[in-house]
């Protein structure tokens, strides 16, 4: 079973940055595509980016342009660079592995996820 462990929230006020890591506990992870969700208060999850074990990405609309997600096979790792931050990016950030090994496409769909990290909060002042 994998563990995925997020970091890198914090407060940060609007047209700032943050870098947010999703590290995990298993090697074989790195045939597992990775996404990055978050919740905010009074609203549902969403997906924000995601990853495949090939490289390909894909984000919502909203953060095209401002978030860019990568990985580190050799650190275990997934990145989420949140450059230009607003106020509306204010959320828990989680991330998880797709349920499917070795998939070429990034899947938006929460069930299609498991392994979900505790999350870390984000809170954007304007």
């Amino acid at each position: 079973q994998v563990q995925l462990v997020e970091s890198g929230g914090g407060l940060v006020q609007a047209g700032g940055s943050l870098r947010l890591s999703c590290a995990a506990s298993r090697r074989s992870f790195r045939t597992n595509g990775v996404g990055w969700f978050r919740q905010a208060p009074g609203k549902e999850r969403e997906f924000v980016a995601g990853i495949t074990w090939r490289y390909n990405t894909n984000y919502i609309d909203s953060v095209k342009g401002r978030f860019t997600i990568s990985r580190d096979n050799s650190k275990g790792t997934v990145y989420l660079q949140m450059n230009m931050l607003k106020p509306e990016d204010t959320a828990v950030y989680y991330c998880a592995a797709d349920r499917l090994a070795l998939r070429d496409t990034v899947v938006v769909g929460l069930n299609e996820y498991d392994y979900w990290g505790q999350g870390t909060q984000v809170t954007v002042s304007s």
